[in-house]
């Protein structure tokens, strides 16, 4: 999940290369919604065995309501540190 900034505007997103993909959203490559609102913090992220699985996943996080998601985000990353580093 990607944010624009604490409590901000929120994507997301699945992919089989997170750090490629992560790459391509804060370097404006991706045109579209988060280039449009600048959203290029990589908040969350959970990996999954196969991509079935993570679209599943996905497909479910999109249908939650916005406080589910943050509150999601404030489980794992309460600081909303941007995790990008971590997964290079």
């Amino acid at each position: 999940m990607l944010a624009s900034r604490r409590n901000g505007t929120l994507y997301v997103g699945v992919t089989s290369n997170l750090v490629k993909r992560v790459w391509e959203h804060k370097n404006n490559i991706v045109k579209g919604f988060t280039q449009k609102y600048g959203v290029h913090t990589l908040v969350w992220f959970e990996l999954h065995e196969t991509m079935e699985s993570a679209i599943r996943r996905e497909k479910a996080i999109k249908e939650w309501k916005r406080d589910w998601k943050l509150k999601l985000i404030e489980q794992q990353n309460p600081a909303w540190r941007d995790l990008y580093s971590e997964i290079l």
